[in-house]
């Protein structure tokens, strides 16, 4: 079983560990390093090191091994045993799905794309969290002038930079431009929203919202989590396992400090400022390879993920459960403000768009990430970046 390696990791350690002591099949968790997770997972899978059962992100994550039958269609099983179907969020285990069949069985919690910001530092500088463009632009001149960084973005990883643009976009011209793109009509990257959204990044960077050193500063490796918490940025657009990861890896910052908001409007923006971006959760799959007695084995151990116990252990770490009797387990969460918060986030949210180098097929992934890290970089111009999109 292979798993990507954070601070959520520690749930499926304990969860293996109780399924062993009573399998005849026993499960050996491989934690693979973010920053090469996926072209790991990619170079396995159709090899005979492939992993038996394995985490990914769902839809396009996973659409070429579903093309290559490389995977258990999980449906029937699904529809045979309604109480395990009935156990998650149906929108959630529908994000699983590629083609109305599904694949994956969700295993973490909810995760939507969160302005997390540092309530103290906030506090002495007599600002509020940001709620529309020009209270942004405002918060960044304010810590500017004090000499810190407006925002936390680990340049390294250019993922993180892709947040800033999926918000921007939803905000200026709602979640059905890249639903358009999404479905294969390259036309999308032609909307004036587009347009608007890498010049909007243009601006920020320039105006030295994310510092003069964020190319060099990684996510991965908890650098940016680091550098948020000890106070040399003030806010961190983030998916929300960031406090998770806060929980684990700085607590005294995660009880006191981290304060978290929904992203800011922006100027003639359609969009519904309700929405979220983010990844509707993780999931583990299975390899067509397994069969028999081991396949038996993994779907018993996928069903632990549908359980109060497994659901218990989410929101113990942090997170918000994709079970859909979580909502009666929130006030035991170690932060129920941040609970409701993120639960009713995500409950109102009018539409969940997917973040785009999982929505999109795998093979487009390395290009959007390439031309994401040039405009941030300032290496080409929105004019360039929207060009080298339509051609993607």
């Amino acid at each position: 079983m292979w798993v990507y390696q954070d601070g959520s990791t520690v749930i499926q350690e304990e969860f293996v560990e109780k399924f062993n002591e009573t399998s005849d099949i026993k499960l050996d968790l491989v934690q693979i390093p973010g920053d090469n997770y996926t072209d790991r997972m990619r170079t396995a899978m159709g090899s005979p090191n492939a992993p038996d059962i394995f985490f990914n992100w769902g839809g396009g994550s996973i659409s070429d091994f579903v093309a290559e039958d490389m995977l258990i269609d999980l449906t029937p099983i699904l529809d045979e045993d309604p109480e395990f179907k009935d156990a998650f969020i149906p929108s959630i285990l529908d994000s699983g799905s590629v083609d109305g069949r599904y694949y994956g069985i969700p295993m973490r919690g909810v995760q939507p794309v969160i302005l997390f910001y540092n309530k103290t530092a906030f506090a002495e500088a007599g600002v509020e969290p940001p709620a529309t463009w020009d209270d942004l632009l405002h918060v960044i001149d304010v810590f500017i002038d004090r000499d810190t960084v407006p925002a936390v973005v680990a340049g390294a990883d250019p993922w993180t930079e892709l947040m800033w643009l999926e918000y921007l976009l939803d905000r200026r011209g709602g979640a059905e431009i890249f639903e358009r793109i999404r479905n294969g009509d390259a036309t999308g990257w032609e909307d004036p929203a587009v347009q608007w959204m890498a010049e909007a990044v243009k601006e920020l960077v320039d105006a030295g919202t994310f510092g003069n050193n964020f190319r060099s500063v990684n996510y991965t490796a908890d650098g940016a989590s680091t550098f948020f918490a000890q106070g040399g940025g003030v806010m961190h657009l983030m998916g929300s396992w960031e406090y998770a990861n806060q929980l684990s890896q700085q607590p005294e910052f995660a009880a006191e400090d981290l304060g978290f908001a929904t992203f800011p409007t922006v100027p003639d923006g359609t969009g519904d400022p309700r929405a979220v971006v983010g990844n509707p959760t993780n999931y583990w799959s299975v390899s067509s390879s397994v069969e028999g007695e081991r396949l038996d084995a993994a779907l018993e151990f996928l069903r632990m993920s549908a359980s109060d116990e497994y659901a218990q252990a989410l929101i113990d770490n942090g997170d918000i459960p994709t079970t859909s009797g979580a909502e009666s387990l929130l006030d035991s969460h170690a932060n129920p403000e941040f609970a409701r918060f993120q639960y009713d986030m995500v409950a109102e949210a009018p539409s969940f768009t997917l973040s785009w180098d999982q929505a999109l097929p795998a093979g487009d992934a390395p290009a959007l990430h390439d031309n994401i890290e040039k405009l941030f970089g300032g290496q080409i111009s929105p004019d360039a970046f929207v060009a080298a999109m339509r051609n993607l």
